[in-house]
């Protein structure tokens, strides 16, 4: 087990899903976590039963895609746990989200993809980077979508779009700071169980070629490695993980 003790961490996205999984671990690890989400009561409640189990967290509602508030949620947070070493970018949309081929699309439809999985993430790592930068460590992690990497015939190219611009970004900041201790890396995924319906969810899992879709603590195991001292030399990174789908 990796040890993330003393650390401080923020995972965004993470009243449910994939980043309360990956909240979590990061708890089970050692480390103080901020639990952002965009609804309140979801984030106070996740917050609310780490600490039950004897973890140390914080609720951290606000809206990625907004820069004074990412800004003023994680001065907050800063406040109250510490300075910030770990950031897990993980707020995304598929939540809500519409299947359409691109040329029957509307404008007016595209921003929100672009403005959380693209400037949400950009908006975060500016908030948080600076601080890391001066102390000589930090890990940013960036949950991204297979969708980012490569063409999928299913009608969700804005959001591919928003995927592969938070793709490209980490690749630069990971550059611009690896020799300063902060590393930056992606995880793109594959389908993750979103527990819908269980006949529509075997159907798909058939289709994964390890026979299953992937599970939060499948994303969370990956988190805690990225989040720890032990990935020094893993930097500007992305990494499928998908159940063994090919990516080329």
């Amino acid at each position: 087990m990796f040890d993330l003790s003393g650390k401080v961490a923020l995972v965004t996205g993470a009243g449910q899903g994939v980043g309360a999984g990956i909240a979590r671990a990061l708890s089970e690890c050692g480390a103080a976590v901020g639990i952002n989400d965009l609804h309140p009561e979801r984030a106070e409640r996740f917050a609310s039963g780490i600490e039950a189990a004897g973890g140390r967290a914080l609720d951290a509602a606000f809206d990625v895609s907004d820069y004074a508030s990412v800004e003023a949620g994680i001065a907050k947070l800063q406040d109250r746990l510490g300075p910030l070493d770990v950031l897990v970018n993980n707020a995304g949309i598929p939540e809500g989200m519409g299947v359409e081929p691109f040329h029957e699309s509307s404008p007016e439809n595209w921003r929100p993809y672009v403005d959380v999985n693209l400037y949400g993430v950009m908006n975060c790592c500016r908030a948080a980077i600076g601080g890391m930068r001066e102390r000589g460590w930090g890990r940013v992690v960036t949950i991204s979508s297979g969708a980012g990497t490569i063409g999928l015939n299913l009608g969700v190219s804005p959001y591919a779009a928003g995927k592969s611009g938070g793709i490209g970004f980490m690749r630069h900041l990971a550059v611009e700071n690896a020799r300063l201790g902060v590393t930056a890396n992606t995880v793109a995924l594959g389908l993750i169980n979103n527990q819908g319906d269980p006949d529509t969810t075997a159907h798909i899992a058939r289709s994964v070629p390890v026979g299953r879709l992937g599970e939060p603590e499948d994303v969370a195991a990956l988190c805690v490695y990225l989040a720890s001292d032990e990935s020094a030399w893993m930097t500007g990174q992305t990494l499928q993980l998908n159940g063994g789908y090919p990516t080329t």
